[in-house]
């Protein structure tokens, strides 16, 4: 007969009985889960906020939110937060020998631009405007 948790039945320490730890978030609850994941660095995250700033200054972009996953890490760009991502950031460190880390989506899926420095490919969506002066 074996011992339930949360009972002391004979001279058993509670401290050497299983320990049960509750986590309101499971994802919290797997360190390990969390350290394999990609992320964006400081540097990187600067570098794509300054473009994100000036774009939502020209009232082009509203919103963005960024993933975390096992193989890369994303940082999506919308127009309205009910939408489809325009662009999508992405950045795979597994493809960085090969063609570069980062990569510039659009929402139809089509890579617009691919490579190793990040401020390099931001250039294909941080096209500023031009306008005539009379």
């Amino acid at each position: 007969m074996s011992d339930t948790i949360g009972s002391n039945r004979g001279n058993t320490p509670p401290s050497s009985l299983n320990s049960l730890t509750l986590v309101g978030n499971g994802y919290l609850a797997d360190p390990q889960t969390r350290a394999t994941e990609v992320s964006w660095n400081r540097r990187e995250l600067d570098t794509i906020l300054r473009v994100y700033g000036r774009q939502v200054a020209a009232g082009e972009w509203r919103d963005y939110a960024i993933d975390a996953h096992p193989h890369r890490a994303i940082f999506s760009v919308f127009r309205r937060a009910s939408e489809m991502p325009l662009y999508r950031i992405e950045k795979h460190p597994k493809l960085a020998r090969k063609q570069g880390a980062y990569q510039v989506i659009a929402a139809t899926g089509v890579i617009l631009k691919r490579g190793h420095d990040l401020a390099q490919v931001l250039k294909a969506i941080d096209k500023t405007k031009l306008k005539l002066v009379d």
